[in-house]
């Protein structure tokens, strides 16, 4: 979305720009190089979601090598953190990077996008809306008008659970943003009513509070929706073709793994985030696509454009690097 020309405008850009800064001190200017060894070098700037196990799955069997890469993976709290740096060039690809975020800012003109390759679909329960086990919300249409926690504003999360909830007939919740590793204690401080967390945060906050699940935020209409990628700009794609499509057919490969193995994924999520071996075992996996798909994508922009998030409709079909 544009940023306004206010005092919490001028403090939200300086604050992007600090966060990636941070993040990526120490990258290479133009964001690609060459190893020792004569392959390409890649950043990829990455959220510790199930939504990045592919990406990790890649790496850590030797897909992206097998295609002449050297893949460094950033760990952000945002996938919008990255972005100054992604039009930099200083960051290559974001992986796990919230469609809703990246479709908007195409659509303003800040980011000429392309997706390389599909990362998740919504599944049963990869998401939830959980409250605390004596809140007073017992069902679904208690939140209108309560607080819930999401991780952006105007997102996938409120998009969707605003689709569950006028499924059933429901009102909307006041949305206060909050990160996902702060909602467990927002909650508990009675900070907000109620947290939309997405995995492995959503089990941790139910295994560490005693959480319980008010509504399935992969249920209903939500079900199935593309829900994020793996996004660059045209300029990368046009500059690196070979490594753009290097790197999606690695994707590709171990997204069919992630999605024939699950417990291959159980086994990677320890290795990026902050869940045991033991907890990774009650862990609701999301979709993992094989390949990108316009059609899913059209779903979504659909959806978008009902709730106000876009003002016009977006073909998804040039966006995708094929």
């Amino acid at each position: 979305m544009p940023l306004r020309r206010s005092p919490s405008g001028t403090k939200r850009l300086a604050a992007l720009v600090a966060a990636a800064a941070l993040i990526l001190m120490g990258c290479d200017s133009g964001g690609t190089s060459h190893s020792t060894d004569g392959r390409q070098q890649l950043t990829v700037a990455a959220l510790p979601l199930t939504d990045s196990a592919a990406l990790y799955l890649a790496r850590d069997r030797g897909l992206f090598a097998k295609e002449g890469l050297d893949v460094h993976i950033q760990p952000v709290q945002q996938s919008i953190q990255a972005l100054p740096a992604l039009l930099k060039g200083q960051v290559n690809v974001i992986a796990s990077a919230n469609y809703v975020t990246y479709l908007q800012a195409y659509e303003k003109g800040t980011l000429d996008l392309r997706i390389l390759a599909e990362g998740v679909r919504i599944a049963p329960h990869m998401m939830d809306v959980l409250v605390p086990k004596d809140s007073g919300l017992k069902s679904p249409g208690d939140l209108a008008g309560k607080k819930v926690a999401v991780a952006v504003l105007n997102n996938i999360q409120s998009l969707t659970l605003n689709a569950i909830l006028a499924a059933q007939g429901a009102g909307r919740p006041v949305y206060r943003q909050i990160l996902f590793p702060q909602m467990g204690p927002a909650l508990e401080k009675g900070q907000v009513n109620a947290v939309h967390a997405v995995e492995p945060f959503d089990s941790a906050i139910q295994g560490q509070l005693g959480a319980r699940v008010l509504l399935d935020g992969g249920s209903g209409p939500a079900r199935g929706l593309p829900a994020s990628g793996y996004v660059t700009t045209h300029d990368f794609v046009r500059r690196n073709p070979k490594a753009a499509a290097g790197f999606r057919r690695a994707i590709e490969v171990a997204s069919k793994l992630a999605a024939a193995d699950p417990g291959a994924v159980r086994t990677e999520l320890p290795k990026y985030t902050k869940v045991t071996a033991d907890q990774t075992k009650s862990i609701h996996l999301p979709d993992y696509p094989a390949t990108a798909d316009a059609s899913g994508l059209r779903r979504l922009i659909h959806l978008m454009r009902q709730q106000g998030l876009l003002q016009k409709d977006i073909d998804p079909a040039p966006l995708l690097v094929t």
